[in-house]
């Protein structure tokens, strides 16, 4: 009877909330009809300047930028952070009082992970509404690095958490205590139902070059595993006894969460230091550019670097002939970098090459 009112009544209830918070994300924003990004457009977007437009200097000073839907995914996990967020911060008190009543060392792990995970999931929610605030004379950039901030704290967050599973662990392995597997393994599969529709609910976003989502995504997975963990070990307690099951499979789950939060840092903390994004290489940017473009003779200067996870910004100088249009070589160089490379926030200087120095321009 205990087991068919498990399933029968406890069951049951998660399944009806994730229809329910699934039919509410199927309402989804309505989205303009696609427009086409290979059409030109200068900083102010005039349609009578089809290319970009020029500064003095000794040639011209260009900067493009593209239309995309990173609004649109903006707030499309925005809204997805948000639900998960209210669902991993409810179950984690029902974990809680699951941990302390049984006694499981896995449980309580699972239980601090989600209380960490609410937490981070609450800072990625916040971050996401933050950088949408417009720029601002003090902030020409707008507030995009918060997002690769709420990442790198969410994956240090990650890493002191495993610090405390291995330690309790390790207390556990010398002092083994008594765990009611039967308590444990309910609140466990209940745990893991919750987990794999959240991670399902951030996976269908889609949108993992984004790292606060990748973190957000990171923090439930290990959720999950953290109650796949406790399921085993329950199991195991219920048929044989065996108590150190416990915290030998909760070091199990600290070890892959240290190897998930330190990627999010890593990757978070290269942003911050301004580094090179990793999908793009600046010697074969300058490669094509000085084969592909007609009159640029050489390309030097050039700086990479991200505003966040998903904005590539790249500065450079051009040496070109004197005899060209410098016009036509700044649209080219433009069209080159946002259709091969992707990158479509660019500040490209054009200088006009000297008879004394066409092939050894300044690098």
């Amino acid at each position: 009877m205990r087991v068919r009112c498990w399933v029968g009544g406890c069951y049951g209830r998660p399944l009806l909330l994730g229809r329910i918070v699934l039919s509410l994300l199927r309402r989804r924003v309505q989205v303009e009809q696609p427009h086409d990004h290979n059409d030109d457009h200068n900083d102010d977007h005039n349609d009578d300047h089809p290319q970009p437009h020029r500064h003095g200097h000794d040639g011209g000073h260009g900067h493009s930028h593209s239309h995309s839907h990173a609004a649109v995914d903006s707030a499309d996990s925005e809204r997805r952070v948000l639900w998960v967020m209210l669902m991993t911060g409810g179950f984690m008190i029902a974990e809680v009082v699951g941990g302390v009543v049984s006694g499981s060392l896995a449980l309580l792990a699972d239980a601090a992970h989600m209380l960490s995970d609410s937490a981070a999931l609450l800072l990625a929610w916040l971050a996401f509404r933050v950088a949408r605030r417009p720029a601002s004379q003090s902030k020409s950039y707008g507030w995009h690095r918060v997002e690769v901030l709420a990442a790198f704290v969410n994956g240090l967050t990650l890493l002191v958490l495993a610090a405390w599973i291995f330690f309790e662990a390790a207390g556990r392995f010398f002092a083994p205590a008594p765990v009611q597997g039967d308590v444990m393994g309910v609140v466990a599969v209940l745990g893991l139902l919750v987990n794999v529709l959240a991670a399902w609910i951030l996976h269908r976003g889609a949108h993992h070059d984004n790292l606060n989502m990748r973190a957000a995504l990171l923090h439930v997975l290990g959720d999950l595993l953290g109650s796949v963990a406790a399921i085993v070990a329950a199991v195991v307690i219920l048929l044989t006894g065996w108590m150190p099951i416990d915290p030998l499979l909760s070091v199990l789950v600290a070890v892959l969460v240290v190897r998930g939060g330190w990627d999010v840092v890593r990757r978070s903390g290269h942003i911050l230091l301004e580094g090179t994004p990793e999908a793009v290489a600046p010697q074969e940017i300058r490669e094509t550019l000085e084969h592909s473009v007609d009159g640029v003779v050489n390309v030097h200067h050039l700086h990479l670097w991200s505003l966040s996870s998903q904005r590539v910004l790249l500065t450079l100088h051009a040496t070109v002939k004197p005899d060209v249009d410098h016009g036509a070589v700044l649209f080219k160089i433009n069209q080159l970098l946002q259709h091969r490379f992707g990158i479509s926030h660019a500040t490209v200087q054009i200088e006009v090459a000297e008879h004394s120095c066409v092939n050894e321009c300044c690098d």
